[in-house]
């Protein structure tokens, strides 16, 4: 196995950085079940279902999701009836009234995110309740962008449904978790454990 040589404070920072360029790519490749770079709606069912989603509501999704980014993370190619979305290009699918923490390469913004909770969660700093989620939804609104809209709010409907604790909160923590990925696979993993104690 390659080990990453750091030699200098800069190359720390460096790698870092080239960290955070990743975090949109991190966020998706979850659903890349077979690890090619592409993601197919039959990947994104398998990932959603993995994660707690019940079929139906992983049916729906798959296709809302791989119709609506196939063709923007594809510049130049043919469509394909397949939809495949190409997880380098996934920057080029970010839609408008979204909440801004990704910014325009797929970077994680830091500072939005924070300015996100201090603006919202009022209830408790930590967590977002199913009201101040809508209220964040509407703040985010860019005039007359009915399919920005759209495409927030189902981001973050399935967020919510698999992601709020027993009192209906999004805690921060989750939320972080989901804009690098690191959440669906610890949902997979606790699912996949409560499983094998179900059948052991």
């Amino acid at each position: 196995m390659a080990l990453l040589k750091v030699s200098s404070t800069d190359d720390l920072q460096n790698h870092h950085h080239h960290d955070d360029e990743n975090v949109l790519q991190k966020h998706v490749a979850f659903f890349d079940r077979n690890h090619d770079g592409v993601i197919y709606p039959w990947e994104t069912f398998q990932g959603l279902r993995a994660i707690g989603a019940g079929i139906l509501l992983s049916s729906f999704a798959a296709v809302f999701i791989n119709a609506g980014l196939s063709r923007k993370t594809r510049p130049g190619k043919f469509p394909s009836l397949l939809f495949p979305i190409e997880i380098k290009n996934i920057e080029k699918a970010k839609h408008t009234s979204d909440s801004g923490v990704y910014d325009t390469e797929g970077r994680f913004v830091a500072t939005r995110f924070e300015e996100m909770f201090n603006q919202h969660a009022l209830t408790y700093p930590d967590a977002l309740t199913g009201d101040e989620l809508k209220a964040l939804l509407h703040a985010n609104r860019v005039p007359k962008d009915y399919l920005g809209w759209v495409a927030a709010y189902a981001e973050w409907k399935v967020l919510y449904i698999l992601g709020k604790d027993e009192n209906g909160l999004l805690k921060k923590d989750s939320v972080r978790g989901v804009y690098d990925g690191s959440l669906f696979q610890n949902m997979e993993e606790g699912i996949r454990k409560k499983k094998e104690k179900m059948n052991s």
